[in-house]
C-alpha cells in the first residue's frame, strides 16, 4: 500500500476514535503507534528499532524519558514526543526533544499528539533543535505535498541527508503558504496599506482603509476563483489533434456526452477534460500531437506516441475518491488523491519530468 494510502487510512481512524481517547497512552496506542509502523514502516515490537520509553541522561536530568527512538543502521535516527490528541503542540511542550536532541546522533525528531505531526532539525545552529517546525503533517487536513519527504524518513527509503538538505526550503515554504492563507482571510493593515497606496491617491483616513480592507478581500478571492478558472479554460479550450481514437469527432465536450467503446469502457468528459490538463502542462516538453490517451474499465491513462511503455500518467476518476497515478523511473505507478480535477496542476513538475524521459 502506497503512502497516501496509508495516510488516508489513518486520518479515518483518527476521525472515527479521536472522541473516545482521553489520555496520552491512548493516543500513543491508537494513533502514534500505526503512524510509526504503517506510515513509517518501523517495527514497533522490535525494541532494537522502536526503542519505546528512551532514557538518555541529559546532565542533572537522571531518568527522564522520551516516548520513541526510532533506530535506524545502529544509530538513534528520530525522537518522537507525544502528547494527548488535541492537545496543544508547541515550544513548551518539547522541552524533552530540546534537551535529548543534541546528545543524541538524531537529526530529526517528532512532536505529535496523534492528529499533528511536527518535523524539526537543527538548520538555525548544528546539534540544536529548531524551535520552528521544516514540516507540519494534519492528519486531518493532509496536506499530499508533504508525502516526498515523509517518504524520506520511512524505514525502506531512509535518507535523512536529504530531508535536512531541503529542509530548510520547506521550513520557510510552509511559513510563507500560511503568510498568504492569513492574507485571503483577513488581510493586516500593512497588506491593506500597501494595496491601498498603489491604486488610491488620497490620504488614508480610517474610513478608507476600512474600504480597502473589504476591497482588498474581495479582490484577493476574485483572483484566486479566476486563476483557477482561467486554468480550467485553458485547459478545455486547447485545440486537440486527431489521435488514435478520434477524440476530436468521439467526444464532444460542449454537449457533456461520454462516448462507449465496442468493450464496453465508457469515457467521461471529466476524464477528456483531465487529459487536456495534463496536455497542456507537457506541450511545452513535447509536441501535442504525441500526447495520446488510452481508456480502460479500471483506469484513463495518457501516453506518448501511445505507447503503453511511455505512460506519462493514469486517472482514476470513477471512484468517490479520485487519484492520479505518476510513474517513476522504473514505471511503477504511484497513486496521489485529488479532490478535483484542478488539482492535477499541484503534478505540473512530476509530468513535465516524465514527458522530458521520453524526449
Amino acid at each position: 500500500m502506497e503512502i497516501l494510502e496509508k495516510l488516508d487510512l489513518l486520518s479515518e481512524k483518527v476521525k472515527q476514535q479521536a472522541s473516545f481517547i482521553q489520555t496520552e497512552e491512548a493516543t500513543k496506542s491508537a494513533f502514534v503507534m500505526p503512524f510509526i509502523n504503517q506510515v513509517l514502516g518501523y517495527d514497533v515490537f522490535d525494541p532494537v528499532e522502536v526503542i519505546p520509553e528512551f532514557i538518555c541522561d541529559v546532565g542533572i536530568k537522571k531518568g527522564e524519558k522520551i516516548d520513541y527512538a526510532i533506530k535506524k543502521n545502529n544509530e538513534i535516527q528520530i525522537l518522537i514526543e507525544c502528547k494527548k490528541i488535541g492537545e496543544p503542540l508547541n515550544v513548551g511542550h518539547a522541552s524533552q526533544l530540546f534537551r535529548y536532541f543534541h546528545v543524541t546522533s538524531a537529526r530529526i525528531s517528532i512532536l505529535t499528539n496523534g492528529q499533528v505531526y511536527k518535523f524539526f532539525t537543527d538548520l538555525d545552529a548544528p546539534n540544536k533543535m529548531d524551535e520552528k517546525p521544516f514540516l507540519e503533517l494534519d492528519l486531518l487536513n493532509i496536506d499530499y505535498n508533504v508525502a516526498p519527504e515523509l517518504l524520506k524518513l520511512t524505514k525502506g527509503a531512509f535518507d535523512v541527508d536529504s530531508i535536512v538538505n531541503a529542509a530548510g526550503e520547506l521550513k520557510y515554504v510552509s511559513q510563507i503558504k500560511k503568510i498568504i492563507s492569513s492574507q485571503f482571510q483577513n488581510p493586516e493593515d500593512d497588506f491593506v496599506k500597501l494595496v491601498a497606496s498603489k491604486v488610491y491617491d488620497g490620504i488614508l483616513t480610517q474610513k478608507v482603509k476600512d474600504l480597502f480592507f473589504t476591497l482588498t478581500k474581495k479582490s484577493l478571492t476574485q483572483w484566486l476563483n479566476d486563476q483557477v478558472n482561467e486554468r480550467l479554460k485553458s485547459a478545455i479550450s486547447s485545440n486537440p489533434q486527431p489521435e488514435i481514437k478520434e477524440e476530436a469527432t468521439a467526444v464532444n465536450l460542449e454537449k457533456e456526452s461520454m462516448t462507449e467503446d465496442e468493450d464496453g469502457v465508457i469515457t467521461t468528459p471529466e476524464e477528456i477534460e483531465g487529459y487536456h490538463i495534463v496536455k497542456s502542462i507537457i506541450r511545452t516538453i513535447l509536441p501535442a500531437d504525441r500526447v495520446t490517451y488510452r481508456d480502460t474499465k479500471s483506469y484513463f491513462g495518457i501516453l506518448i506516441d501511445d505507447n503503453n511503455r511511455r505512460p506519462v500518467c493514469r486517472l482514476h476518476l470513477n471512484r468517490s475518491q479520485m487519484y492520479i497515478g505518476l510513474f517513476d523511473q522504473n514505471k511503477k505507478e504511484t497513486r496521489h488523491p485529488i479532490g478535483s480535477l484542478d488539482e492535477i496542476y499541484n503534478f505540473s513538475d512530476a509530468l513535465s519530468e516524465t514527458a522530458a524521459s521520453y524526449k
